[in-house]
């Protein structure tokens, strides 16, 4: 190709920085060479490109354009598919064309079989009655809560004396206790039975059934026992097989438990996903997930149904078993979809914790739940109502207290010092009591499972990850004195403003250490604690200097990354190897790519120290106006409970339960609309619009607002027509008849989401990326019928034709295209043609 000049441009919000360059071309050895540059040099907007131009350095293209020219050429049948691993791992039309050259062109045609029968989806009539017997079963199940707790209030108030209070509380919240445990395993066995592998529509009768099972589950505050014996025995009692010596610290609870088979002596870490079901276009899945003895599941992982990991084998963090796949006994996998490795992922050796140690520990939960937790809460809510005035007149016969103002005035009170107190003494705790508790728990020391260091363990792991202060100095610069204080090693810190998100976890902070000038996203999760089924140990997890985390990754102790590292969203964090430095990561197993373009660097010079100073003194006030202006919100939003609550005491009198089920009901009528209304009006009631501009805009420093608009009782609604609702409220373009069961949506007015798409448990549709100092967003788009499945996760810049599908776990990155009825998957995502889908074999 003769010399020329050539501007490379991204369109639209994530447009290139204009990179000339003047070369002289080579000559064009083959037909795919000279395609593959036809259509790079359409992409970017020039006329020709060097066939040994390197994508990034040379003609300054980022992974989004890159992205269109992957799409653009899986539309051509005369030219093979490229993936963005290909063009990571070979990034000059040279070298693609040379490593494509024996790979058929291939046909656009839908990568997912047909099924043997027509899925028709169900009609609006049939979706509306199954939300309106969702909300009735919703509404009864409040009334008998109301009813139980009043009769229990009545009898324990008829106590004179602290000794009788207390133990009429004890007895009471002993027994109510127990039959909330014990609710939802009666519940499945009469509504269930057996949990069989099967399939069956969304929406219907037999839906109904399965949703009523799944919700009473997750209520259970048998969740409080995760990562206890006594947890264990709770799925035993809902049909899961499980061994002797199990140790499950994931909070996600299976549901259709008798297809969840665990064998002895097996780990499976938090923020693992083993649901034995899935939602796939409309319908739902059951399916076995089989695991032997002496099994390791890492973190952050799926199982997906019909699944199996055989005795001894291994799933190392950030991983996911497909559909069919099966782990042979004593291999070791990893990656998602997962693939085997040598690399050991249990390291910590056993411990002596035997059926004894086990017993006694359970046996002491209990003792501590029934004779302390579960009275002195009781008792002293009981002693808290007394001790106000308005209530204690409300709680006397015969009196009507609502209209009154002392009412508000009390509510006003009890409220300011609740919220305000909360805030002073939680700071205060969190900062000196879990410091005394860590002088116990020494790092590097294996300590056996269920005794006195393990419970010290878990005490300061739940106390220093409370996610409401976190979510108060999250994305400010406040965030870093928040970790210092919690024991954080942040080294000499450069300040940016966004030096952390507002979701980061840990087991313990204490041995938690971050470079200087590193900053990190949102997800972050510090795994700096191993465990085996008979043991644990702490030891320190250091992240490098300079090093950008994305989103959702967790971090290992032991990893493999020094300075100066891009860590991509999802990625899977090397456990081995030479330490890398200098370079990006990206996937599940991950794999090299540019630790930054030109792009991502045109906002440089916001960095030199007078523009940093000067930008950040003005995103900290910005900062602080935000943090006053959603503590206002919180507050509000307590005082409004606080008196929906005295009014229910007030006219408990007169409609007796009802009254009670009414308050409850209206508390979440009233969350959903509240916090809708704060967060539309945050954004002016507008839509946004795509952006790319660096964290110093004054832009962003507004985006993030939205993002700490809470958001938790979304999860309430998920798989009922009430989600899709919010959805509307919140901005989101969202169709007929979707099925939601447990998407996050992080830039609502950004996301449109087709007729009868279904959305699974853990999956998110993220419409921004920040990469160092860059902020970028753009829209996301699913098509008619798209299926998320089980922890799936979305970039910004996404197409999804109608009908396509996105496997569990998988990364579907930033401008990608997936065509119509195409199954994808993998992290980053690719087609998948030999995937495995056969409803037709499923009962219904």
């Amino acid at each position: 190709m003769e010399d020329k000049s050539v501007e490379v441009l991204t369109p639209g919000p994530d447009e290139s920085a204009i990179v000339k360059r003047r070369y002289t071309g080579p000559t064009v050895e083959t037909e795919t060479e000279r395609q593959f540059a036809e259509v790079l040099a359409d992409v970017v907007c020039v006329e020709r490109v060097s066939v040994d131009s390197h994508f990034f350095d040379d003609l300054g293209a980022n992974s989004l354009v890159m992205a269109h020219f992957c799409a653009r050429v899986r539309k051509r049948t005369d030219l093979p598919s490229a993936s963005m691993k290909d063009i990571y791992r070979h990034p000059t039309i040279r070298s693609l064309a040379t490593a494509l050259a024996d790979i058929e062109p291939t046909p656009v045609e839908s990568s997912v079989p047909a099924p043997t029968e027509p899925l028709k989806p169900a009609g609006t009539l049939q979706y509306v009655l199954c939300g309106t017997l969702q909300f009735l079963i919703f509404l009864g199940y409040c009334f008998v809560a109301g009813l139980v707790t009043a009769r229990g209030y009545e009898w324990v108030s008829a106590g004179s004396g602290l000794t009788e209070i207390y133990l009429r509380s004890a007895v009471f919240g002993g027994a109510g206790f127990v039959g909330l445990c014990t609710f939802p395993i009666v519940a499945k066995w009469i509504l269930i039975g057996r949990w069989q592998p099967r399939e069956f529509p969304v929406w219907g009768l037999t839906y109904l059934r399965f949703w009523t099972v799944k919700v009473l589950v997750h209520a259970n505050p048998m969740i409080v026992f995760v990562g206890n014996p006594l947890y264990v025995l709770y799925l035993r009692a809902l049909g899961a097989r499980i061994g002797k010596g199990v140790t499950i610290l994931s909070r996600t609870i299976p549901v259709c438990t008798d297809l969840l088979t665990v064998g002895a002596g097996t780990v499976i870490r938090k923020e693992s996903f083993f649901l034995c079901y899935r939602a796939h276009t409309g319908r739902i899945q059951t399916g076995r997930v089989t695991l032997g003895r002496d099994v390791f599941i890492g973190e952050k992982t799926v199982l997906d149904i019909d699944t199996s990991m055989g005795d001894g084998a291994q799933l190392g963090h950030t991983s996911a078993l497909h559909s069919d796949q099966a782990v042979p006994a004593g291999e070791r996998w990893h990656g998602s979809p997962a693939q085997r490795t040598e690399l050991d992922y249990v390291r910590v050796a056993p411990a002596d914790c035997g059926a004894l140690r086990r017993a006694g520990y359970g046996l002491v939960t209990l003792l501590q739940l029934f004779l302390l937790y579960v009275p002195l809460t009781i008792g002293g809510t009981y002693m808290l109502l007394t001790a106000i005035p308005s209530v204690g007149r409300l709680l006397a016969p015969g009196t009507e207290e609502f209209t009154s103002s002392q009412l508000y005035v009390d509510a006003l009170a009890v409220s300011t010092v609740l919220f305000v107190g909360f805030l002073v003494v939680g700071l205060a705790v969190l900062f000196t009591v879990p410091r005394l508790l860590n002088l116990v728990v020494k790092p590097d020391k294996v300590y056996p499972l269920y005794g006195f260091h393990y419970s010290v363990h878990r005490a300061i792991a739940r106390m220093t990850n409370i996610k409401f202060f976190k979510w108060l100095f999250g994305d400010s610069s406040y965030i870093v004195y928040y970790l210092r204080g919690l024991g954080y090693d942040l080294s000499r810190v450069e300040q940016t403003g966004s030096n952390f998100g507002t979701e980061v976890q840990h087991e313990t902070p204490y041995l938690s250490s971050v470079g200087s000038g590193t900053m990190v996203a949102d997800g972050l999760s510090i795994v700096n604690a191993d465990f085996s089924s008979t043991s644990f140990r702490v030891s320190r997890a250091s992240i490098g200097a300079h090093n950008f985390l994305g989103n959702n990754i967790a971090y290992p102790s032991g990893a493999r990354t020094g300075e100066n590292c891009l860590l991509a969203t999802k990625v899977m964090v090397p456990l081995d190897g030479e330490v890398r430095e200098g370079v990006g990561l990206l996937g599940s197993p991950c794999f090299e790519i540019p630790r930054s373009v030109e792009r991502d660097s045109r906002f440089d010079h916001l960095r030199a120290a007078d523009e940093v100073h000067r930008h950040l003194a003005a995103k900290n006030r910005y900062n602080i106006r935000s943090m006053i202006f959603f503590l206002f919100v919180r507050w509000l939003y307590v005082f409004v409970l606080t008196v929906v609550g005295l009014a229910a005491v007030d006219l408990y009198g007169v409609l007796g339960q009802l009254v009670i089920a009414g308050s409850l009901a209206l508390t979440l009528g009233f969350t959903a609309l509240f916090l809708a209304l704060v967060e539309r009006g945050i954004a002016a009631f507008r839509p946004l619009r795509p952006q790319l501009c660096s964290i110093y805009d004054p832009y962003f420093w507004w985006h993030e607002r939205l993002w700490k608009v809470p958001d938790e009782y979304l999860n309430v609604f998920n798989g009922t027509p009430f989600k899709n609702v919010i959805w509307r409220l919140l901005g989101v373009r969202i169709g007929k008849r979707v099925f939601d069961d447990g998407c996050y949506l992080t830039e609502r007015t950004l996301t449109t989401i087709g007729d009868d798409c279904t959305l699974n448990a853990g999956s998110k549709i993220q419409c921004h990326s920040q990469e160092d100092g860059t902020f970028k967003s753009d829209h996301s788009t699913l098509g008619t019928g798209c299926t998320l499945e089980v922890g799936a996760h979305v970039h910004y810049g996404v197409t999804m034709g109608d009908g396509s599908v996105l496997a569990a776990d998988s990364f579907l990155m930033k401008g990608e295209e997936v065509p119509q009825h195409a199954r994808w998957g993998g992290n980053p995502a690719a087609e998948m043609r030999d995937a495995h889908y056969q409803p037709a074999a499923r009962r219904r």
